[in-house]
């Protein structure tokens, strides 16, 4: 598995403090285009594991860093940059689509 699991308690240490760009994907089980993009996601968390990390939170099991964030809709994918959102996208897309995005970001 190539994305990993963040918590409200995990995310200071997996994201703000990772050495490395992380891109946080914010779903909920309920989410039918979130579930679309999470075989993408993971595809692009193996393809570019060197330079990001692909992280996914359940807004609904974590309700804190989202509403810190101010996450609305869903799915809503940010990347953070040394402990700081530098860019986010809102809503599916192809893979294709997600990838050229992500790497015209890092």
């Amino acid at each position: 598995m190539s994305t990993i699991a963040v918590t409200d308690a995990s995310f200071e240490d997996d994201v703000l403090k990772s050495d490395k760009p992380v891109l946080v994907d914010f779903w909920a089980d309920w989410c039918g285009p979130c579930k679309m993009i999470a075989p993408a996601l993971e595809e692009i968390g193996e393809e570019l594991a060197d330079k990001v990390t692909i992280a996914k939170m359940d807004i609904m099991a974590n309700t804190g860093i989202p509403a810190e964030i101010g996450v609305k809709s869903i799915p809503l994918l940010v990347l953070f940059k040394d402990g700081k959102p530098v860019a986010q996208k809102l809503g599916a897309a192809p893979k294709n689509a997600l990838k050229g995005w992500l790497e015209g970001e890092l």
